[in-house]
């Protein structure tokens, strides 16, 4: 890549746009992602023997947490862990812990909570660490973070361990890319077994690189094109990922653009109506046989209709075309992942959904750096007021 542009764009027309920081943190995640695999390899025995008297317990309980963005993450990784660990496995909003921690946490149930934090400092994060603390007898905390000097760090439990991913992924910009990325990464092979993903992250991280080259110039036809709604449909571990998709989207186009997410099969259930002439549709395909037949289904189903503006289907197992051309119309392929498991395919699924929203973003008019001028929205949420249970 040439050191004077990010994502091909001259890096002085994106300060000038104020887009540096997100088009930097978006193309950075091939990298921070090898970064990540290294940092998590040398700490894996470590993690392992610290997560084991829980993640090891069938009668225990490991509840991923975060907020927005953070909270996906748990989101996308909870089904696939709840399998492989003894432990069930639950991804659970800090917000919804500290509103209603009866609801969540069992005062006798054994409990890792793993909290993920791209600043550390969001008041519900430390708030639901303290709650576990104060509230479960066998508590102990794994804080999944980009910050070093994060509260989170400094939460005052008794048993923590902290995983602090490199100092690139603590994201500048207003909303989390590489942080999620490698943050879910780095979840997802300290919890596995020893080696996992060392046949893995390459063909992750060639993919997700070669995603964002690829497909950049077609998200921005995408994005110039003005749809005022954008529906984001994904299966399993990928309905976490449309959630992500979604909020990347509604957050870089300052609410200009609505947004839903659901699962393919869920979406007729009613979400269907959200289509109009001006929507886009765009459906993160599973590589798993049974399920990528739903997913196809209802693609099909959907230009059928004839109502929705486009309907993209995102797959690293791409249709042949009737004609001349390589795949079918409206695919973005995914390149050397056709045998993959779907959680594999979350980071190059992810990072086109982060170059559509960046494109979008600036296709308005608006900072991607800071796309909400008003302040009614920050980076480090504000305006929170904390209750104590009872009180």
């Amino acid at each position: 890549m040439n050191p004077t542009e990010s994502l091909g764009i001259p890096e002085h027309d994106l300060i000038a746009a104020g887009a540096l920081w997100t088009a930097r943190e978006i193309a950075q995640q091939p990298r921070m992602l090898e970064r990540t695999h290294a940092l998590v390899a040398a700490l894996h025995a470590q993690l392992q023997a610290f997560v084991a008297p829980a993640a090891g317990n069938p009668s225990a309980r490991v509840i991923l947490t975060g907020a927005g963005t953070s909270a996906y993450i748990g989101q996308c990784l909870a089904p696939l862990l709840d399998r492989s660990l003894a432990a069930r496995v639950d991804a659970v909003p800090t917000t919804d812990i500290v509103s209603a921690p009866g609801l969540y946490l069992d005062p006798g149930q054994p409990l890792l909570l793993v909290s993920f934090g791209r600043s550390g400092n969001s008041p519900e994060s430390i708030a639901a660490m303290e709650l576990a603390e104060s509230l479960v007898a066998d508590v102990r905390h794994l804080v999944v973070t980009c910050n070093p000097a994060g509260a989170l760090c400094r939460a005052p439990v008794a048993t923590a361990m902290t995983l602090q991913l490199p100092e690139e992924t603590h994201d500048a910009s207003f909303a989390m890319t590489s942080s999620f990325s490698c943050m879910m990464y780095a979840t997802l092979a300290a919890l596995g077994e020893a080696g996992a993903m060392d046949a893995r992250i390459g063909p992750i991280a060639r993919a997700t690189r070669r995603a964002m080259s690829e497909a950049h110039a077609v998200l921005g036809a995408l994005a110039g094109a003005g749809y005022d709604r954008v529906a984001y449909l994904g299966s399993g571990v990928l309905q976490g990922l449309a959630r992500e998709a979604a909020l990347k989207l509604g957050e870089l186009s300052n609410g200009a653009v609505a947004t839903c997410f659901e699962s393919p099969l869920g979406f007729r259930h009613g979400p269907k109506t959200f289509i109009t002439a001006r929507t886009l549709v765009i459906v993160f395909v599973s590589n798993d046989p049974l399920t990528r037949r739903y997913d196809r289904d209802l693609i099909d189903e959907l230009r059928r209709d004839g109502c929705a503006a486009r309907v993209v289907e995102v797959t690293a197992q791409p249709r042949a075309a009737d004609g001349p051309h390589a795949t079918a119309p409206d695919t973005i392929a995914v390149p050397g992942m056709a045998g993959a498991a779907d959680v594999d395919l979350l980071w190059p699924f992810v990072v086109l959904a982060q170059l559509y929203a960046f494109e979008a973003s600036r296709a308005l008019g608006l900072s991607p750096d800071n796309p909400n001028a008003q302040g009614l929205v920050n980076r480090v949420v504000q305006g929170v007021r904390l209750y104590a249970p009872g009180a």
